[in-house]
Parts: C-alpha cells; structure tokens; sequence
C-alpha cells in the first residue's frame, strides 16, 4: 500500500512537470521576433558568424532586416533570409528608427560582428520574463576582467569604477558621466543603469518609447562615442526596467580595426570629451532638480575634466590637453546652441 501511494504520488508529479515542460516548449515557440542588424557590410567573416547564429537559434526569428548605410554595397555573405534597407550613416541613424518593416512585438537588437550562442534568445526571453524586465543585453565588454594597473587609472580618473558585488547592480551611471560596474559578478542577470550596445533583447514598443532620434546629436561626430550609454540610460531614466546579463557566452568578435592612427586616436579623444560633457549636462545636470545635487554633479564633472587634462601636462602631451580643451569647448558651445535648447528634456521617471 506504502508503494502503490508513493509511486501514484512520484507519477502526478512526472505529470505535472510534463505539463509544465510542455506549456513551457509552446510559450517559448511562440515568440516572435525580429532580429535587426546595423552594418555598413564590411565586417567579412565575423557578419557571416553573426548570421550562421541566428540561423541556428532554437527560437528563428520572424525575419532578419539589415539596416545597411546608404553608399555601401550589400556584403557578400549571407544564408539567404536577409532583407537589406539602406538608412543614413550613424551609429545613432541606423538604429533610432520607426522600425515600420518590424511586425513581431520583440526585437533582437545586433551590431555586425556578434556571436551568440544557439539558446541566446530562449535565454534573453525568460530572463524578461521571470524577472519582470523591459530590456536585457549581455555583458560583451567584461570590465572586471581589466589588468589592475588598468582599473586603478580608471578609477582615478573617475572614468570607470568597481564595486563589489552587492548581487543586485551590474552598471551605474555616475555624477561625472562615467559608469561603475560589479567587479565580480556571478552568471545570471542584475539590474543596470546603462549596458553595452551590440546585442540587446525587447519590445519594439518599449525601444520606440525612448525617442532615440532626439539624439542624433551624436552623429555630428565622426566616431559616437558613447551611443549605448545614452540609449540605455534613457530608458533607465523612462522607467525601464533593465537586466545585464553576465558570463552568457556570447561575443562581441569587434569588426573594427585593430591599428590605430595617431589622427584615429585623437579624434576618438576629441569625441569622447565632448560627448562626456554633454551627457553629463543633458543626462545629469539638468534633469536634478535639487540644488545642492547639482552643485555636487558639477564638482565630480570638474574633478573628472581636470585629472584628465593635469595628467596631458604631466605626460608633456600639450597637443592632447590643447584637443580635450578644445572638445570641452566645442561641447559648451553646441549646449548653449538653439539646436541643443530645442532638444525635449529627460526626465527621470525612477
């Protein structure tokens, strides 16, 4: 009798775990989604690894639209179910768009040279789901794997800095427009405030919220340094709830180039002060409206700026000061310009 209980009681639970099992399979069969690609079509075979990852998704995708810039030619590698559309040049252009070809609720947000694993979207969909979120991206640029000679400037600088893991917060955007993240994070997602850009997971109606072509700003710059962080920290800002999702296995393979040039280099300088100083007056400074706060977001802004610049005159580099002066200037005056005032507040819904 003892036997003939537990066995009935040891089979309803297979069942019930069946039926779970089941739903479970079908829930996650139906979702739909699309995945969009920016590209200008020369990332070569890192493009074609991005494809051959979506093609072997356990969930495919409704369809995969291409949003090429106008003047580069269609690239040559393919499995034959993109849809190429030609939007204008920009890292903020090509993916601030209406998305009218999107017809799923969910998108699968990629940069070109992303590998992803063949669970990748399974996984992004249920840590939505079972954590409630609006927005998830994994971490593809590991800072807390950074040399500690490396992490000490960084944190000097007030560039980047890292916390220890308080098991909720992976990245937060910090007064002086710098960011800290969890220096030792486990698998799984937290909470963040900003997140990397070349893969992210959501609702098409969630992304149109944000409004992300009030920020064509970015595009003046030859190199928009700093897109992501003002992507994901106005959906922070709107109210949406935001996961990182550490040591998931996909990969950002980088399609840039690896050399250099000294001109490269310093016009990367030149855009990353200048969009460090905007973001914190658009992001940070204006939005406070405690005076006091703000008196404080000006002396870590200030503190920033200057270290920066102090450490160009240690190292003898008046080229580089006279270039982080320049962009600290030029950003001054785009704030005080028309198109800038013209621009719709940010107001912080948190």
């Amino acid at each position: 009798m003892v036997f003939g209980a537990s066995f009935k009681f040891d089979f309803s639970i297979y069942v019930s775990v069946k039926i779970l099992k089941t739903w479970k399979d079908k829930i996650m069969k139906s979702i739909n989604y699309t995945a969009v690609i920016r590209t200008l079509g020369i990332a070569g075979d890192k493009y074609q690894t991005l494809l051959d990852s979506l093609n072997k998704q356990t969930i495919q995708p409704s369809k995969i639209l291409v949003y090429i810039a106008e003047g580069y030619s269609i690239p040559k590698e393919t499995i034959g179910k993109e849809q190429y559309i030609y939007v204008k040049k920009g890292m903020v252009a090509q993916r601030a768009l209406s998305y009218t070809e999107v017809e799923t609720e969910y998108i699968l947000f990629l940069d070109d040279d992303v590998y992803l694993p063949k669970t990748t979207v399974a996984q992004l969909y249920q840590y939505l789901v079972d954590n409630d979120a609006d927005v998830i991206s994994p971490d593809v640029f590991p800072n807390a794997e950074r040399p500690t000679l490396g992490k000490w400037m960084m944190k000097l600088s007030g560039r980047m800095v890292d916390r220890r893991d308080d098991g909720k917060w992976g990245y937060k955007v910090m007064r002086n427009s710098g960011y800290s993240y969890n220096t030792d994070p486990k698998s799984g997602v937290y909470l963040s405030q900003t997140n990397a850009g070349p893969c992210f997971f959501c609702k098409k109606d969630d992304f149109l919220k944000i409004h992300f072509e009030e920020e064509l700003w970015m595009d003046q710059m030859k190199y928009a340094l700093g897109d992501d962080q003002v992507m994901y920290y106005k959906m922070y800002c709107m109210g949406l709830k935001q996961l990182t999702w550490f040591h998931s296995g996909i990969k950002h393979l980088d399609a840039g180039t690896t050399m250099m040039s000294e001109e490269k280099e310093k016009m990367l300088i030149y855009s990353d002060f200048r969009f460090k100083t905007i973001f914190w007056h658009r992001f940070i400074y204006l939005p406070d409206t405690c005076s006091l706060s703000r008196v404080w977001s000006m002396v870590c802004i200030g503190y920033a700026l200057l270290f920066t610049l102090l450490i160009s005159l240690l190292k003898g580099r008046m080229d580089i000061f006279k270039l982080k002066l320049k962009a600290i200037k030029d950003a001054i005056h785009f704030i005080k310009s028309e198109k800038y005032r013209a621009l719709p507040l940010i107001k912080k819904i948190v």
